[in-house]
């Protein structure tokens, strides 16, 4: 022992729980300890074995000697030497006993000295990144415990998740519903590329989003070593900004632009760290970094020539109808009020459901794949089209056939698949602005609303028919979303999955002013519920969340729900269970294929979710849907409204 101040830690309530001949772990502020009982004597060793740094309290007392549980070197239990003279003894502590209790001396800790790890989260804080979802695991520890801090000082909130596949989807969702990054974070090697999916989704849906990722010692890469990937090579299609962090790096410079890519380009970012720079002590007089003058206001107005073009085929427009996409979310005012001016329809992609509310009375609803006869009538009666937005995937189909013009703040989405006769770079309120100030006086249109209407009741008709078709096999995907057209809070954050649920849900729930978050262009199973737990965090119990998932989505990170009881997360996850890949199926048959492995076996989900904490209820029957969906939304607590439904009821 050195002269410096010694403090005494209780590590055993009682001696009769370390009985003799036996070793155990314990600690002593944050130092690990191997406690041992031999001959009627406690001692305290470091427990760290000096080869490889096994845990010798987790070895045993072999013939007189503690034997490391790594590689089996012996010491003696009690002086920590080993046996033969050699000189890689083991560092004792002193240690009291004080009745039945234990304790064990160790040195006064020096205070926390500022790492590299600790720069780098202050400045990922300071650039608004505040929700970190994910997994911590060895190495990721140094930057796990700078992130520990910040939570402390409550400037970060970090939500343990069960797969870090789960953690990168609730980051994703989080930057499609703010616009702003969350981050997920894991280890090297497994932890790492479990996070590849929900950072894809991330990427081709323009969400900012910043994967960090722990990494083998620099010493070791190269060599093959445990969980050793290369992450930034293997990172390099999913993240536009990609970097390792170095001991010498300008860290919080990293840290910085890391951030600024992924606001800015609406893009993914990534940083690993490698396991000794995280505890590494940063430079003297090193600082975090603030977004102050560091980054541009979006608010672009668009080229001269294009506002003309557009305003031209405006004016003499008799029909024209718009498309919001994604992409327009934080703006989806400005357009309605512009559509409002024009009297014309308004239809969205799947993607932007809900943007305009259904029961508008310019709202034609969804168009594409999953959507309703009303949008793709009014697109195909168009005499011009103004998309804002949105991506022109085959899924949504917009045609273009007729005359379109395209607003969009990425120069690369526009006219990305065909020729457009106008695109609008620009940032889209204050495009409509000039469009507005264009076209004052000037606006010939038709006032679309009685035909908006009478499409309406046509379609609502037809549902109505739909409702009454029933079976013995379960519920109709009908009547699970009229039923949620009655009862789904108007202000709630909805996430959806990917299948027949999904289609479904696009065709026959009428959004009033619920957003909707999906896995659009990536289509990835599984996100429904992970993506509930991303909403979550950016709203809190402000609003309410509702996750819609099918059987087979559900199973592949059912095990979240554990995660929803542990942050007494409020979500409602409602699964449609039919025991089949329902969507495989239909796309078997229509490809005359024959219909092969998408059978289900399937657990109780309502009772599974007891089990973890969590409201559960089953119904398998028209009759109580109602009642029990109704129970579902008045849970003060996460909440699994599980439905068996018809799998050709869609």
């Amino acid at each position: 022992m050195s002269d410096k101040e010694i403090v005494w830690h209780k590590v055993l309530d009682n001696k009769k729980d370390l009985p003799e001949g036996r070793v155990k772990t314990v600690t002593a502020a944050h130092k690990g300890i191997c406690l041992t009982h031999f001959e009627g004597k406690f001692s305290a060793l470091d427990n760290r074995c000096p080869h490889q740094g096994g845990p010798l309290g987790e070895g045993s007392i072999e013939n007189g000697m503690l034997r490391c549980p790594w590689h089996g070197w012996d010491f003696h239990p009690c002086t920590g030497l080993p046996p033969g003279g050699y000189n890689d003894g083991i560092e004792t502590f002193e240690v009291k006993e004080d009745r039945d209790s234990i304790y064990v001396g160790v040195e006064k800790e020096n205070a926390h000295q500022t790492t590299i790890s600790d720069i780098m989260a202050e400045t990922m804080v300071n650039w608004g990144v505040t929700k970190v979802f994910g997994m911590v695991g060895h190495s990721n520890l140094g930057f796990a415990d700078a992130m520990k801090r910040q939570e402390e000082k409550g400037n970060l909130n970090f939500y343990g998740i069960r797969h870090e596949g789960a953690a990168a989807f609730a980051a994703s969702a989080y930057g499609k519903l703010t616009g702003k990054p969350a981050a997920c974070f894991s280890i090297a090697g497994p932890g790492a590329t479990n996070m590849y999916t929900g950072m894809w989704d991330a990427k081709v849906d323009r969400a900012p989003l910043l994967a960090l990722t722990g990494q083998v010692a620099t010493q070791v890469v190269g060599t093959g070593n445990f969980q050793e990937v290369d992450l930034v090579r293997g990172f390099s299609t999913v993240a536009e900004f990609n970097q390792r962090v170095q001991s010498d790096s300008k860290h919080a410079e990293l840290m910085s632009l890391a951030v600024k890519s992924a606001i800015l380009k609406r893009d993914v970012s990534h940083l690993t760290f490698p396991d000794e720079v995280q505890e590494k002590i940063a430079k003297p007089n090193s600082s975090a970094q603030t977004p102050d003058k560091r980054i541009t206001a979006m608010e672009i107005a668009p080229p001269k020539e294009a506002v003309d073009d557009a305003v031209r085929l405006l004016k003499n427009a008799k029909r024209p109808v718009i498309i919001m996409g994604h992409g327009a979310r934080a703006h989806k005012k400005a357009i309605v009020a512009f559509a409002e001016n024009l009297n014309a329809a308004v239809v969205t992609t799947f993607k932007g459901k809900g943007l305009i509310a259904d029961s508008h009375r310019l709202g034609g609803g969804v168009l594409g794949r999953s959507g309703t006869p009303i949008a793709s009538w009014f697109m195909n009666e168009a005499d011009l089209l103004l998309v804002f937005g949105a991506s022109f995937s085959n899924h949504t189909g917009i045609t273009p056939k007729k005359p379109i013009i395209q607003i969009d703040f990425d120069p690369m989405a526009l006219s990305k698949f065909h020729k457009v006769e106008v695109a609008v770079w620009g940032e889209i309120s204050r495009t409509l602005e000039i469009f507005n100030n264009e076209l004052k006086g000037k606006i010939n249109t038709e006032d679309q609303t009685s035909e908006i209407a009478e499409r309406w009741k046509i379609w609502k008709e037809e549902k109505a028919k739909r409702l009454l078709e029933t079976s013995n096999q379960g519920v109709s995907s009908i009547a699970v979303f009229e039923t949620m057209n009655a009862l789904t809070p108007e202000n709630a954050v909805m996430c959806v999955d990917v299948g027949n649920n999904a289609y479904s849900f696009g065709r026959y729930f009428e959004p009033t002013n619920q957003d909707f978050l999906m896995s659009g262009y990536l289509g990835s199973i599984g996100f429904a519920l992970p993506a509930a737990i991303g909403a979550w965090t950016a709203v809190g119990d402000s609003r309410p969340v509702v996750a819609v998932a099918g059987d087979g989505g559900l199973c592949q990170y059912l095990a979240e729900i554990t995660t929803l009881v542990k942050y007494k997360m409020p979500i409602k996850l409602i699964v449609l269970n039919n025991h089949e890949l329902g969507k495989i199926s239909k796309e078997q048959r229509a490809g005359e294929f024959d219909v092969w492995k998408t059978s289900l076996s399937n657990p109780n989900f309502a009772d599974f979710a007891k089990s973890c904490g969590a409201w559960g209820k089953r119904v398998e029957n028209h009759e109580h849907l109602e009642v029990e969906m109704k129970n579902l939304f008045d849970q003060e607590g996460p909440s699994v409204l599980e439905i068996m439904t018809d799998v050709n009821l869609i």
